[in-house]
């Protein structure tokens, strides 16, 4: 039971992670909480640059005509009256600030406002015909607090009448409050849409995502019907979006290498019982009819022996398993050295001339173009051992059994040239099933053969595994009682 508990344990503390539907959810409200936020402090900003060019143009107005008030100042005289005509020039705008200096600092003329305004403050720039405005939304400079009130304007030396062109500081400025309640309400309106957009925003992109990522769903649903005993199944991918097309298209390609695998390993597993079954039985009977009775050593090394070729049939067929086994998944890789063909097939056939004049068959190599080729000598060795010992088996007495090495009669698709090693033997036609099946594990095209112990049924299977892994290719023909077997193999 604390096997049981282990994986769920696991599984208990492994961290959550978030569905794919919640982070889509979440990048787009992020992305539109930030354009929101930039674009509500952009309207902000411009609302609030827009009074500060409403409260200059007032201020503006303001200089003009306080520079026609000194201007119509003549006599030295008439600045006794100046203060009655700035104060007529306030009337009705309460929410005007009106300082009027001369050269030596004396306040000719100070609204209540005004009195708490700095001096000293270096003039302001003059919007006169000739002078450049000043730029859209540019700070007022002079800026000021009284009885809670905020103020804003510009100070400015405007000239009098009189004969010395006497100059006088004006300072002139605007009350901010109907301004600032103004941003206040406007900021606070703004933000509270802001902040039901995002909520908004954030309910539709999980609409979105959620109906956007339904394919996705359903080609999940469809996916958890596919088990060990149903791989036959596929997910439909017609009226799926592009990309999840692809995906679908990109599992069922899957799907298929997993059927045949599974369909060849289900293969394999019923051939391979039932290959071991008879050595093992035999082995099985030979023991028990060995020990049924008490037996001289001769008889018990008769068995002994018997049994030691049921060991050796055993041996050679789970080497030849794991070899195919690691050239299925790619662990058998051959080295690439210079290979000469004809060198070798001589050096296989000699190897063959006494079991080929116990069977009355001659052995013989033609050649015809190159014969080098770049692979493993020792596979290669190999598949043609397994070639010529195939072919001798099933050749006529009296026939000729040859090795011909020849131009692939067709390139592959890469377009490089291959070379043909092939073992062609006389004997009975084989028809299209057995050839279309040779090379498959176990199989044995002649009934009679069977329960031939010489043989496994692995060794086409092999030739044809070498042939792949040098990046060729095996096959094989029979026609007019002439059967050959061939490996087609790059020459460079």
């Amino acid at each position: 039971m604390a096997g049981d508990r282990g994986p769920a344990t696991r599984t208990a503390h492994a961290p959550a992670s978030l569905s794919l539907t919640l982070r889509i959810t979440l990048l787009f409200v992020a992305g539109s909480t930030a354009v929101l936020l930039a674009l509500g402090q952009l309207v902000g900003v411009s609302v609030e640059r827009h009074f500060i060019d409403l409260d200059r143009d007032v201020v503006e107005g303001k200089f003009t005509t306080s520079a026609a008030l000194l201007g119509s100042v003549r006599r030295p005289a008439d600045l006794d009256r100046i203060e009655a005509r700035f104060a007529s020039m306030l009337v009705g705008h309460d929410g005007l600030a009106l300082r009027v200096e001369d050269g030596d600092g004396r306040v000719r003329f100070s609204s209540e406002a005004a009195r708490s305004a700095p001096r000293n403050v270096p003039p302001s720039a003059s919007t006169a015909p000739g002078h450049a405005h000043p730029a859209h939304g540019g700070a007022l400079p002079v800026q000021w607090t009284h009885e809670g009130r905020t103020f804003r304007g510009l100070s400015r030396d405007l000239a009098s009448g009189l004969a010395d062109r006497r100059m006088f500081r004006v300072t002139i400025g605007v009350d901010t409050a109907h301004h600032d309640h103004y941003m206040q309400s406007f900021r606070r309106t703004l933000w509270t849409f802001v902040a039901i957009a995002v909520l908004a925003t954030g309910l539709l992109g999980w609409i979105a995502a959620r109906s956007g990522l339904a394919p996705l769903r359903r080609l999940g649903r469809e996916a958890e019907g596919v088990t060990a005993s149903r791989l036959d199944r596929r997910l439909t991918s017609g009226d799926l979006p592009v990309e999840v097309a692809e995906l679908a298209r990109t599992l069922n390609d899957m799907l298929a290498r997993l059927e045949d695998s599974f369909r060849r390993l289900s293969e394999l597993s019923s051939d391979l019982a039932h290959e071991l079954r008879t050595p093992l039985s035999n082995l099985m009977t030979q023991t028990q009819v060995g020990l049924s009775r008490a037996r001289s050593a001769d008889d018990y090394r008769e068995v002994l022996a018997n049994n030691s070729e049921e060991l050796e049939r055993l041996a050679r067929m789970v080497s030849d398993m794991l070899f195919l086994a690691k050239s299925e998944h790619g662990l058998a890789q051959p080295v690439r050295d210079a290979v000469d063909l004809h060198d070798m097939a001589r050096q296989v056939l000699s190897f063959y001339e006494a079991l080929a004049i116990e069977q009355r068959l001659g052995l013989e190599v033609k050649v015809e173009g190159a014969t080098v080729v770049p692979g493993d000598r020792a596979h290669l060795v190999r598949a043609l051992a397994n070639l010529v010992s195939n072919a001798i088996r099933h050749a006529a007495a009296g026939s000729v059994v040859q090795v011909r090495i020849e131009p692939a009669p067709q390139a592959p698709a890469g377009g490089a040239s291959c070379v043909r090693l092939s073992v062609c033997n006389h004997g009975d036609a084989l028809p299209a099933e057995v050839l279309s099946r040779m090379f498959d594990r176990f199989y044995r095209g002649d009934s009679s053969r069977q329960h031939d112990t010489e043989g496994a049924g692995l060794g086409l299977s092999i030739v044809r595994s070498i042939a792949v892994a040098h990046g060729g290719t095996a096959g094989a023909s029979s026609s007019a009682g002439l059967t050959c077997v061939y490996i087609d193999l790059p020459a460079g």
